[in-house]
């Protein structure tokens, strides 16, 4: 770094950056008015800025004689986000720009019990041919955020004693990457991120929520007061372990018996179809029974969804959220899910914690993920640590 120290100049000009990250359009004399800067001091910084290559001028303002006004924003497509959303049977891997927006993405089968090394460098060569399709290099990506189907330290990005994936505790994510792309990376649970993607695109702003993957395994991500909820070891929301009252002598993976995951996953509901008969090896052919009308398979979604709604009685009790969206893979047998879960909760919840309570399949589908680990790599990127990590690198 040169001897000057930041042309930013500490947190006046982080300030200045998080008014114009909303991307709309203001003059230097409505961003001097609203952080209490010199006019010199705004316009030094909005130089810096522009050098960073993340701010640009628009269209003139209107003038009130003169010339007119200089007017600033954030350029969206300046950089990108590289979001990967690993699941135990595939990768989804999408470039977002700095407003959040979705822009190419792509899924491929992987098997998450192959290894880090395998899974990490399957994602990297999705996200190659993506750039190029954007005519963008790797240099392009500010950020990265991954999302893994297990436990993680979100302080290290390191997977911690994940059940479904053999080979990844304590291996270094962030590392790995590092060593393939210069932009800092972040990595969550997928029920969080995928929290966070549904969280965004709610048709109105809810301070209190709950989002539920119901999919080979069973979690949920918490978001209570704005805030996402990790816990002290980040397994906030691991709800498909916690018992259910028909699950006596059920056996779980995790080597405990009557886990919500084990009766409501869909892999157990796909086995229980299969001991009535049925061909079903998976959620996805659970689903298809379902949409064909087969009354077996819609009955045994509806109480994997009473068994669901058991635990999630217990949940609003502690969290009392507003609105819970049911996403994953089972999500998709839609309102045969959502009214066992409803029967249940309806039943057992203080009706004051229910009076509002909205329960609803997400709005953003397989999207939620990747939509929430763009979000999560921009977040950190666009911080007044993240600008500043910018500009000094560019100052070197």
């Amino acid at each position: 770094m040169t001897d000057g120290g930041s042309a930013l100049g500490g947190a006046d000009a982080s300030e200045l950056f998080q008014l114009l990250r909303d991307g709309r359009p203001r003059t230097m004399t409505e961003l001097a008015t609203v952080t209490g800067l010199a006019r010199s001091t705004v316009g030094l910084r909005l130089n810096t800025l522009t050098s960073l290559g993340l701010i640009g001028t628009v269209d003139p303002g209107l003038s009130t004689g003169g010339r007119p006004p200089r007017r600033v924003a954030l350029i969206p497509d300046a950089r990108l986000a590289l979001a990967i959303d690993v699941g135990a049977s595939h990768v989804q891997v999408g470039l977002t720009n700095l407003v959040g927006d979705v822009l190419l993405r792509r899924r491929a089968p992987i098997n998450v019990a192959d290894g880090p090394d395998p899974v990490l460098s399957r994602a990297l060569a999705i996200a190659d041919p993506l750039l190029e399709e954007l005519g963008r290099s790797r240099t392009a990506i500010i950020a990265i955020g991954i999302g893994l189907p297990g436990p993680v330290h979100f302080e290290t990005g390191r997977p911690s004693k994940p059940p479904l994936m053999p080979g990844w505790d304590g291996f270094d994510v962030p590392g790995w990457f590092r060593d393939h792309i210069a932009a800092p990376v972040l990595v969550d649970n997928d029920v969080n991120i995928m929290a966070l993607g549904e969280h965004s695109r709610l048709e109105r702003e809810v301070g209190h929520f709950l989002f539920v993957k119901v999919a080979t395994g069973i979690g949920a991500g918490i978001i209570s007061g704005g805030l996402l909820q990790r816990g002290a070891q980040g397994i906030a929301g691991d709800i498909g372990h916690v018992r259910v009252g028909r699950g006596a002598g059920v056996l779980c993976r995790c080597g405990n018996e009557g886990c919500l995951e084990a009766l409501a996953s869909g892999p157990a509901v796909a086995s229980d179809l299969r001991e009535d008969g049925l061909d079903a090896q998976s959620a996805k052919d659970v689903v298809a029974l379902v949409t064909s009308g087969d009354l077996r398979a819609i009955q045994a979604v509806r109480q994997a969804g009473r068994d669901l709604g058991e635990v999630l009685a217990a949940s609003i009790s502690f969290l009392n959220p507003s609105v819970i969206s049911i996403g994953g893979q089972m999500a998709a047998a839609g309102e045969h899910l959502l009214a066992g879960v409803r029967e249940v909760v309806y039943q057992r919840a203080m009706p004051l914690a229910t009076r509002n309570l909205q329960i609803m399949t997400a709005r953003t589908g397989d999207r939620a993920g990747l939509i929430g680990a763009g979000m999560l790599a921009i977040h950190h990127a666009l911080s007044p640590r993240g600008i500043q990590a910018l500009d000094d690198a560019a100052s070197f």
